[in-house]
């Protein structure tokens, strides 16, 4: 890579960053503060700039196509304004330790401390939601802060770095040194942690793996496939990680979301060693953090020191990559004594497949079309609400990298990470599930989507209300409705009239048909699926909450 000085703008010396770290996409919604980086992305063939609606929406594409491409997403706003209205993406890529560089234009630096135009102290405000923030005061510090930027995003624990940029600084010139780009680094398991660990599963008699994001972010689903295997250890995921073990495999047991089910807590609670790969044992995961005893041994294996212990203190904590670990593994004196306990945990799963309750409902045999519909390796988004919980319940992801979800369950996501999915995979087809509370937040990003060309297909399932919330509300408060009715929004009709297609679909049979002329669109489509407000969640209607509070 050259390393010698070259004469550059501020702008120009972060676009040359950007390309050296092999940056593609620049999600942004554009703004005064920092149009010479605009304009400099214009002059390098090597990127494009997507300008989106709502900087809530480009920073969901940019995590989005961060999750799907495995490169950090690159998004731009300015100043307050844009800043506060794109934070929702950056605390989304905080939980979900999602590598994201963020560029916020700021006021002049002589009007810094005066309550300028839409100023406010940028690094200091996102301080507490992102892993790095820094404010660039000298132009030619440039190459060194924001090759840092990009070194913290991605390396250990990843998340959002959020980077200041005064307007002065960028057109100012100066002599700019740049260094080599990111390689991140993949610690390993030292030979004492690998003999403690075979101690361990030696004495073992009903272990599990529960994988997380780290295992996805690590390029380690193959790895942990052939350690499951090789030692026939139980699989189960973690909250919104399905497909980080192919669901159809014999060693897969589960998913631990919300609302998870009876035999899948119990697979866990009834185990004596736990192998926690790349998980922060999120409150999700752990049902609350009530899920592990002081009676289980717990092995937590993580990149990041400071997860190891957080919530659980471990009887052994590696602080290593997870394909890294996973292979220092392959070679432990353990003969597995426990296939009857794989198998019969595997059953467990599997029944809770076959929900005779909800195999007559129109969501059920949704899932089921999509899952036999859709082509192998579709990518599919969610956005939170809880037409989700049939998807996580009844969808088994057989492939690696097939699903992108916030744990963070930030509405207005499913459709603009999609967006950032379908360009990462232009070969891909996408698909985005969300409930129309959540699709309203964000749905000027269909508009993106049809200036642009990126033929994702939009799945809204309508109840017209904020269906969680009233779950919450008839679970707690009975008959008492406020605040979470809606109205009723034509969301098919909208899409056309913005130049994508439209279905409104009421029942399973018209969406499997709608289902099947999008497959053969090539822009973005919009299937509105009519659902009962009744059926609110996978194992409840409202009339059911209502009844169980009165007992």
């Amino acid at each position: 890579m050259d390393r010698k000085a070259h004469i550059l703008s501020g702008a120009q010396a972060i676009v040359e960053c950007l390309k050296r770290e092999s940056v593609t996409k620049v999600f942004c919604v554009p703004g005064e503060s920092y149009l010479p980086v605009m304009d400099a992305i214009l002059d390098e063939p090597s990127m494009d700039l997507v300008s989106a609606r709502h900087e809530g929406g480009a920073s969901f594409m940019a995590e989005g196509f961060a999750k799907a491409s495995g490169n950090p997403g690159v998004v731009m706003a300015t100043r307050g304004v844009g800043a506060s209205n794109l934070s929702i993406g950056v605390h989304t890529a905080a939980q979900d330790s999602t590598p994201m560089v963020v560029f916020l234009g700021q006021v002049h630096s002589q009007f810094r401390g005066r309550e300028g135009f839409q100023e406010v102290d940028l690094d200091q405000y996102f301080k507490p939601i992102a892993k790095w923030t820094v404010e660039i005061l000298e132009p030619a510090r440039i190459p060194e802060l924001v090759q840092r930027a990009f070194r913290v995003a991605r390396t250990g624990r990843p998340g959002p770095v959020v980077v200041s940029l005064p307007e002065d600084v960028l057109v100012k010139k100066a002599q700019m040194e740049f260094g080599e780009p990111v390689i991140r680094p993949s610690p390993r398991p030292s030979s004492k942690e690998v003999d403690l660990l075979e101690q361990i599963l030696l004495k073992a008699e009903r272990p599990l793996i529960l994988a997380g994001g780290g295992v996805k972010l690590a390029g380690a689903e193959d790895a942990l496939v052939g350690f499951a295997e090789k030692y026939d250890l139980p699989v189960m995921a973690a909250f919104r990680r399905h497909d980080v073990f192919p669901n159809h495999h014999h060693l897969y047991i589960g998913h631990l979301g919300l609302g998870a089910h009876k035999n899948i807590i119990e697979s866990v609670k009834e185990s004596d060693v736990i192998l926690a790969v790349g998980t922060r044992l999120s409150e999700v995961t752990t049902q609350d953090y009530s899920l592990l005893s002081k009676e289980q041994t717990l092995v937590h294996i993580d990149i990041d020191f400071d997860t190891i212990g957080k919530v659980y203190s471990p009887d052994l904590g590696i602080v290593a990559d997870a394909e890294q670990a996973l292979e220092s593994f392959m070679h432990l004196g353990v003969t597995p004594v426990w296939s009857a306990w794989a198998e019969g945990r595997r059953r467990k799963y599997e029944m809770t497949l076959h929900d005779d309750e909800n195999k007559s409902s129109d969501l059920y045999r949704i899932i089921s079309i999509l899952e036999q519909r859709l082509p192998t390796g579709t990518i599919l988004t969610n956005d939170a609400g809880n037409f989700a919980g049939w998807l996580h319940k009844f969808y088994r992801f057989k492939e690696k990298n097939t699903y992108i979800g916030p744990t963070s369950g930030a509405m207005g996501y499913g459709m603009p990470a999609a967006l950032g999915a379908k360009l990462a995979h232009p070969d891909k087809t996408v698909v985005s599930l969300s409930g129309d509370g959540g699709f309203m937040m964000t749905m000027q990003e269909m508009e993106t989507a049809v200036r642009y060309h990126i033929p994702v297909i939009s799945i809204i399932f309508n109840n017209r209300m904020y269906g969680t919330i009233r779950m919450h509300q008839e679970i707690h408060y009975p008959y008492k409705t406020i605040g979470t009715d809606l109205g009723d929004v034509p969301f098919s009709t909208f899409a056309e009239d913005l130049g994508a297609a439209g279905f409104y679909v009421r029942g399973f049979e018209e969406f499997e048909r709608a289902l099947l002329e999008a497959l053969n669109y090539d822009k973005p489509v919009v299937i509105e699926v009519e659902t009962d407000p009744e059926q609110i969640s996978v194992s409840s209607t409202i009339q059911q909450l209502r009844k169980r509070h009165k007992q």
